[in-house]
């Protein structure tokens, strides 16, 4: 390593950049990332050559000043804290913080991460240790930001693909949406609907994916028609059904991508004059703690929301203390929750309307 090297990184105006730092080491800015989360498949020569090198240009981080002072606090970034399902993450990641005696703050974003203040600032402005980051698109620059600041991040239900050294927590999304459907599919039903959450996320595929590969086995054709997308919330479950029962040829049954879009569904399914199960089929995602009391009660596909949520406390406390864990990402099982929301069809394809 020259001094001139050196000159050149400390000379800049600002903050070095880790592609600086990497260039200066000798290694890819991925390494650096690895050090600066206090990743272990660094050799011990390279981890010791970059740490050097944040410490010299006080690059915050292991080695530099932000890593050295833990606050014993986690940022739980998560956009819309009046859902339900938002609720049973949070409750895992409390208890979990609980148990381990570290800090929580609940920071809400809205549907644009570019409004301010974005999530990326949060965590700085709360001098957190950490970040979990609930159902959110993560950039290269959004992580970036987190890594000078040495911040640790992990991902609950990430809406796109994260890199794959980024540690995030999900559920078995495809086995759930096959369930559902093989489930409706066992009971009779040949015409089927699915309500997805947003198009872009990749939940909402997986569950697709799912419901489409039921349906394939069973030798039934996808009708294009029977396939909408929501929002997740009970307005995307009303309005998607309203579409699909003014059909020609109207469905059977619903299976709703999510608990919320399934009492949407109920909603919409009485204002037509039908009844659930006996005129329609409901399935949900989720198993929140409502659907045991819905009116009838919800068949649904479980996933463990509040163990999501300790899993990614564990995880990200696992990673603020430099241990790596055994795999960057965790899928808890999914289970088919049969309730009173299912029955076979009639006789008839369409539902018969009152």
């Amino acid at each position: 390593m020259s001094a001139r090297a050196s000159d050149d990184v400390s000379d800049r105006p600002g903050r070095p950049t880790l592609a600086l730092i990497a260039a200066e080491a000798g290694v890819s800015p991925a390494t650096v990332s690895k050090v600066l989360n206090g990743r272990t498949d660094v050799a011990a020569e390279t981890r010791r050559r970059v740490e050097e090198l944040l410490r010299t240009h006080n690059y915050p981080g292991p080695g530099g000043t932000r890593r050295a002072r833990r606050s014993g606090l986690i940022d739980l970034v998560i956009k819309g804290l009046d859902s339900p399902w938002a609720i049973e993450i949070m409750r895992g990641v409390e208890a979990e913080c609980a148990e381990k005696g570290i800090g929580m703050v609940v920071s809400q974003v809205g549907d644009h991460d570019a409004r301010p203040p974005s999530w990326q600032n949060v965590a700085v402005q709360h001098h957190s240790d950490g970040v979990i980051l609930v159902t959110s698109r993560m950039t290269r620059h959004q992580r970036e930001q987190l890594e000078r600041a040495g911040v640790g991040l992990v991902l609950v239900d990430p809406v796109n693909l994260p890199d794959g050294d980024i540690a995030s927590v999900g559920a078995t999304n495809w086995a759930g949406g096959l369930a559902a459907t093989e489930h409706l599919v066992g009971l009779g039903h040949r015409r089927i609907a699915v309500i997805g959450g947003p198009a872009d996320m990749l939940c909402t595929q997986a569950r697709v994916d799912g419901y489409r590969s039921a349906l394939e086995r069973a030798g039934i054709a996808v009708d294009r028609d029977l396939v909408r997308y929501g929002d997740f919330r009970h307005e995307g479950g009303f309005e998607r059904t309203r579409e699909l029962l003014a059909l020609p040829d109207p469905p059977t049954a619903v299976f709703a991508g999510s608990d919320q879009q399934a009492m949407g569904a109920y909603q919409a399914a009485r204002l037509a004059g039908l009844r659930v199960p006996e005129d329609l089929s409901v399935v949900g995602f989720d198993d929140l703690p409502a659907c045991e009391w819905m009116s009838p009660p919800l068949t649904t596909v479980r996933q463990p929301l509040e163990e999501m949520g300790r899993i990614a406390a564990r995880t990200l406390l696992q990673l603020l203390d430099g241990r790596r864990p055994l795999t960057p990402r965790v899928e808890l099982a999914t289970e088919l929750r049969v309730r009173g929301s299912t029955a076979p069809p009639h006789s008839s394809d369409a539902p018969e309307r009152r």
